[in-house]
């Protein structure tokens, strides 16, 4: 009993407080996501997810550079992702595609979606393996999604149905993709990431608003072929495909 109050009486370190208030802001865009929706703000609202996407990424670095991560954070992060990847893009494309489909079936497809981002989310906390990801990650499942109301396309609902429904597929799916979160600074190689850069780029100046569609749908396609992004973009690679061509 005593050594549980003292727990409790533990302060939060500035190194813990940090990277938990970048998460909290990583919430905050999926709740405005959500408001902008339900005003008919539908591109804006599918910019947040986006913006949501960078404080996901933010908290997890600044925990790591700061020595600051924590259980707490870490419910944290899997309760913002929830919010801001799987139930913020579900009202959204129930809103803009899936509103009166089939009676309920519209809602049911949206309701889906969320929950195996949950599932995807909780999967990942109880068993989560070093290296690839496990079935798509919920950020990118948002990601995608989304991604078809900023490029303004226009598809039937049953069409989006299946997008929608398939992609919750996949991340409750044992299919492999790449981990981008193992790269580190002094680990990255130079000409492969300024070649990737360079292709972003392209993609942008071609396709201006589609280009976040194609690029997160290139990184889909690569889970089918076991591509790992995270290994080919840093030296280990280099040095691991050196091996076993001398080794050959």
């Amino acid at each position: 009993m005593v050594a549980r109050r003292k727990r409790m009486r533990k302060k939060l370190t500035f190194r813990k407080i940090i990277p938990n208030m970048i998460t909290s802001g990583n919430m905050l865009c999926g709740m405005l996501s959500i408001v902008l929706t339900l005003h008919g703000q539908y591109v804006p609202a599918a910019l947040l997810v986006y913006i949501a996407m960078v404080f996901d990424y933010l908290d997890g670095d600044m925990a790591r550079r700061l020595g600051g991560s924590s259980e707490f954070g870490m419910e944290l992060d899997s309760l913002a992702d929830v919010v801001s990847f799987g139930v913020a893009p579900a009202v959204l494309l129930y809103s803009v595609y899936l509103q009166g489909f089939w009676s309920i079936t519209g809602a049911l497809v949206a309701a889906f979606f969320a929950l195996c981002g949950a599932l995807r989310l909780a999967r990942f906390n109880v068993h989560h393996v070093r290296g690839s990801f496990q079935g798509l990650p919920i950020p990118a499942a948002g990601h995608f999604v989304v991604s078809f109301v900023f490029a303004g396309i226009a598809l039937p609902a049953w069409l989006m149905s299946l997008v929608t429904v398939g992609t919750g597929l996949l991340m409750i799916s044992s299919v492999p993709f790449g981990n981008l979160k193992t790269l580190k600074k002094g680990n990255l190689n130079k000409v492969r990431t300024f070649g990737l850069l360079g292709a972003a780029f392209t993609l942008v100046v071609v396709l201006r608003q589609s280009a976040l569609l194609a690029g997160i749908s290139i990184y889909i396609a690569s889970g089918f072929f076991h591509f790992d992004w995270g290994k080919w973009l840093s030296l280990e690679s280099e040095s691991e495909d050196y091996l076993e061509h001398h080794n050959t």
